[in-house]
């Protein structure tokens, strides 16, 4: 079905104990002084090697990843005050995910179909304690690219992984809505700007370095073929930390059959939240089966070592849109179920006559 369709505490106070009395004698007093201060050192030093944990105990730098998560006081509206380069996370203007509402999408005649490689290759899916992750490629060894051209793109991306987001209970777990509503879960394909970056993480600071294909996965007795692969090795990485190597991932095969997409410029979804994305939400959902979806709720957050909660639920709500367009090749000119705007041309040039 087309979317178009559709505690601080006070210290006690023991008031029978005798008033202090400072005496020529002080040996009482730095034994006493001795051990507070001895008390807060042993809490600075645990705080300190809290926050350097992820340097390998040596200070030199913060591992980051560590201190942001969906939920809580590390959770989605707190991020870009957790670390001073996030942040766009509050304060940015064009933040994704965001609500597709259709009464604000404009036809653009000038878009062109979205071509993606249907080779297929080699990959590594990795489980980050955030989201499970397939990067393309194995360590080592040599793969063709996978490239996006078309759409609104003025570049050549190749794809640098995919990443999954799901939700605990169907009706929660899509990043995107559609007119207030989400889907289950979300697949969304990043590549980046071959033609002017060498990575992702050279390209991913810069302005039009990221592409991100989202595709939104509904419930159905019969889940996509091309989700398989993906959702099978799913199986092998419940643990945080963990990585399994996929054969022949098909990037095409996960996208649904459909040439209708929207695109509006955004961000990532994640810290440190960069504005360097152009989005293109394809217009049609896949299906997954609650097995599948079953499947996915078992990964966990933490490792087997140090257990947390499970992953589900990984997704960030929805941002203000803060008048960015919302361009589609949908042309609803002729639906009479909506009124789509147009920027296709209102007249036109015949033999000397405007019409």
């Amino acid at each position: 079905m087309e979317w178009n369709r559709m505690r601080t505490t006070r210290p006690s106070t023991n008031t029978s104990s005798s008033p202090i009395t400072i005496t020529t004698t002080t040996t009482t007093s730095t034994r006493r002084c001795r051990s507070g201060g001895l008390g807060v050192l042993v809490v600075l030093l645990a705080v300190v090697g809290f926050l350097i944990d992820g340097a390998g105990g040596l200070g030199v730098s913060w591992d980051w990843g560590k201190w942001w998560t969906y939920d809580g006081i590390s959770g989605p509206q707190f991020w870009g005050l957790i670390n001073p380069e996030w942040s766009l996370c509050t304060h940015g203007r064009r933040q994704s995910p965001i609500d597709l509402e259709p009464t604000t999408l404009l036809y653009d005649p000038n878009l062109r179909p979205l071509h993606v490689d249907k080779h297929r290759v080699n990959g590594v899916i990795n489980n980050t304690g955030h989201s499970v992750v397939l990067t393309l490629g194995v360590p080592g060894h040599h793969h063709t690219a996978i490239n996006i051209t078309g759409g609104p793109l003025s570049y050549r991306y190749q794809v640098s992984h995919v990443q999954v987001h799901f939700g605990g209970r169907d009706h929660v777990g899509s990043e995107h809505t559609v007119n207030g509503t989400a889907f289950p879960a979300e697949l969304q394909v990043y590549g980046f700007n071959a033609q002017l970056f060498s990575n992702f993480s050279e390209a991913v600071t810069k302005a039009h370095g990221v592409v991100a294909i989202s595709v939104l996965l509904q419930v159905g007795l019969q889940g996509h073929a091309g989700l398989r692969p993906l959702t099978d090795a799913v199986q092998r990485v419940k643990w945080a930390g963990t990585s399994s190597v996929v054969e022949k991932v098909g990037v095409r095969s996960l996208l649904p059959d459909s040439h209708h997409y929207i695109t509006y410029d955004g961000s990532l979804t994640q810290p440190p939240c960069h504005e360097t994305v152009t989005w293109i939400l394809v217009n049609k959902p896949v299906y997954i089966t609650k097995q599948q979806l079953h499947g996915l709720r078992q990964v966990q957050q933490g490792s087997q070592l140090i257990p947390k909660a499970k992953m589900m639920n990984n997704y960030r709500p929805t941002q203000q849109l803060f008048h960015r367009p919302l361009r589609t090749n949908i042309d609803f000119t002729n639906s009479r179920q909506l009124h789509c705007p147009s920027m296709a041309p209102q007249m036109y040039y015949t033999a000397n006559t405007w019409r």
